[in-house]
């Protein structure tokens, strides 16, 4: 039931999304597209009662109720980035907006973009360890908390393996493409001349 109850939480994330967006650009409802966003968190919501009640009933606890913990982390920690980068998009196909400035792709702003995300691992690991612990609490002694513990491991392993991920672009930045051995940009007018500037002659320069 709860493997059935997550795909169905995930799939109504989905359909939440795009019923608002559509709502709000395409029926301009602003108030409307509003209150259909914020219905998604109440997906987490049920989830976590529907965990907390099947193992209430005596069920023991298995990898679904880890998988679950792990779910309503994702969500909480990347659902808001996800609903406004989608949101930048809609807004640019459907309502004729700017279009949206994608992430830095070279150097130490690519960096600082990647550690960003990794925070966000993080607060998606904290939200899953905490409710595994507060499931390993509810259970006690009376049941094996073993797969709990698990995917509390797993989390953290997570968290960790993408901060070493986003550590290599601090590390090691990335370079944008270009004329590596030149200090100057190849349209910089130091490098092309503007067609109706005549540069003066080495002799000349000399005199000068």
């Amino acid at each position: 039931m709860i493997v059935a109850l997550i795909v169905v939480c995930e799939v109504g994330f989905w359909v939440l999304l795009a019923l608002g967006l559509a709502v709000r650009y395409a029926l301009k409802r602003r108030r409307l597209s509003v209150a259909l966003l914020l219905c998604e968190p109440l997906l987490e919501l049920v989830l976590f009662v529907a965990t907390a009640i099947d193992l209430r009933n005596g069920a023991e606890p298995g990898w679904e109720h880890g998988l679950a913990a792990l779910y309503i982390g994702f969500t909480v920690a990347y659902g808001p980035y996800t609903i406004r980068w989608l949101d930048g998009h809609a807004a640019h196909r459907l309502a004729g907006a700017p279009k949206p400035v994608g992430p830095p792709r070279y150097g130490l702003a690519r960096a600082a973009h990647e550690g960003r995300l990794w925070l966000r691992t993080v607060l998606a690991a904290a939200v899953a360890c905490a409710l595994l612990q507060g499931a390993v609490w509810y259970v006690g002694d009376d049941g094996d908390a073993s797969s709990l513990r698990s995917f509390q491991w797993t989390a953290l392993r997570v968290a960790g393996i993408h901060g070493v991920i986003a550590l290599t672009y601090l590390v090691w930045p990335k370079k944008a493409p270009g004329n590596a051995g030149s200090a100057l940009p190849a349209r910089d007018p130091e490098h092309v001349p503007h067609p109706g500037v005549r540069r003066p002659r080495e002799d000349e320069q000399q005199v000068r």
